[in-house]
């Protein structure tokens, strides 16, 4: 999914990566800004604004996360710290929205989808860890029905249609499904 849908923005991101390049802007720069509007994101929807969260999820920390990268490679400023240090805020970025939406509905006395919210968090940060665990034994791991993509096209879509609960509910399902997917993948292959 992450792949096709890189090839198919190429025409979007790839002059607004120039751009970047041009006036100087460093890749960590957008990882950071990206990781801070997903902040942002997470406190709106905390308090109780979910379309406004979603918005500035879906139009300018998402789109801000796929450059980084990009940035990196034209500027040839690619390094393993720059690759650790956006994974890493790449959790952090998923952790603010799924936080967020445990406050919001702690707020609405919604006690159990705050729950599934965490669940919704472990099963993500699991199918992270279940990736990154087995590439450093030197297995592949992009194995999975759920990938950081999905969560994030799903998050948009449930926020813009101010859906939270049933978002979040899918989110612990399908991320949980996916962590054991990959830890069955890496059973079978080691």
């Amino acid at each position: 999914m992450e792949t096709w849908l890189r090839a198919n923005t190429r025409f979007i991101l790839d002059p607004v990566v120039g751009a970047f390049a041009r006036i100087g802007v460093s890749p960590n720069a957008l990882t950071i800004l990206g990781c801070l509007l997903n902040v942002v994101a997470g406190i709106l929807i905390g308090l109780g604004q979910v379309v406004w969260g979603g918005l500035v999820m879906t139009l300018i920390a998402m789109p801000l996360d796929a450059l980084d990268g990009a940035l990196a490679r034209v500027t040839h400023q690619q390094s393993k710290f720059g690759a650790f240090f956006d994974s890493t805020l790449d959790r952090v970025a998923e952790a603010a929205l799924l936080v967020g939406l445990a406050a919001l509905f702690m707020q609405r006395g919604d006690s159990v989808s705050a729950l599934v919210s965490f669940v919704a968090l472990v099963g993500s940060f699991m199918v992270s860890y279940t990736r990154a665990r087995a590439e450093g034994l030197g297995l592949e791991c992009k194995v999975g029905l759920f990938s950081r993509m999905g969560r994030f096209a799903l998050l948009a879509i449930g926020l813009l249609l101010n859906q939270p609960s049933i978002t979040v509910w899918l989110l612990a399902i399908l991320s949980s499904a996916t962590a054991i997917q990959r830890m069955v993948h890496v059973y079978r292959i080691a």
